[in-house]
């Protein structure tokens, strides 16, 4: 059975709007990594949209966006080359290495998902995981916690509807004072 793992940019006050922090190259180094070590990415439609409109271009050009530095290009190649699912009944195409699962059961199409043969699928975003979570399928939570505080959300998990009970398996702090957290579900 694959596992799936909720990653995700948070504040010490538990925003996880990607606008209230800064990652750096070395963040960003860990968090390409991260990805490349992943079968398969799961979103909803709204981070799905945001990835690729921040990722697709600079990732087929090689090329950063004006006012990014260049060490972000190495991020956006390994989100360009995984393979997709997108959660939406919205979205009228994806195209982008993609496949829209639409008009099923979440949980029964998730189930099937990490059934399938293969490695570790990861999921970001607010409103998906907080679904995926509440059906007890997200296996693995992956926080990189940011010395910093954003004073608005949206806020990590908001609205779970009953406590997760996690276990600590790896740690690593960054040099920006950023640590990085990974929980396995009890």
């Amino acid at each position: 059975m694959r596992r799936l793992r909720y990653s995700i940019n948070v504040t010490l006050d538990g925003c996880c709007d990607h606008q209230a922090v800064s990652p750096d190259a070395e963040l960003h180094r860990f968090w390409g990594e991260a990805i490349s070590q992943a079968d398969a990415l799961l979103y909803g439609r709204v981070t799905y949209q945001m990835m690729e409109a921040g990722w697709r271009e600079v990732a087929r050009t090689g090329r950063a966006h004006e006012g990014m530095p260049d060490w972000v290009v190495p991020f956006a190649q390994a989100i360009d080359k995984a393979r997709k699912y997108v959660v939406s009944d919205s979205l009228a195409a994806a195209d982008w290495n993609s496949e829209i699962i639409r008009g099923k059961d979440l949980r029964e199409a998730v189930e099937a998902l990490k059934a399938e043969p293969g490695g570790l699928i990861a999921t970001g975003g607010v409103t998906l995981p907080l679904a995926l979570s509440t059906l007890g399928l997200i296996d693995e939570y992956q926080f990189v916690i940011h010395p910093n505080l954003a004073g608005h959300g949206p806020t990590l998990l908001a609205g779970l509807p009953q406590p997760v009970d996690l276990r600590l398996v790896d740690r690593r702090e960054f040099n920006s004072g950023a640590v990085a957290m990974l929980y396995e579900r009890r």
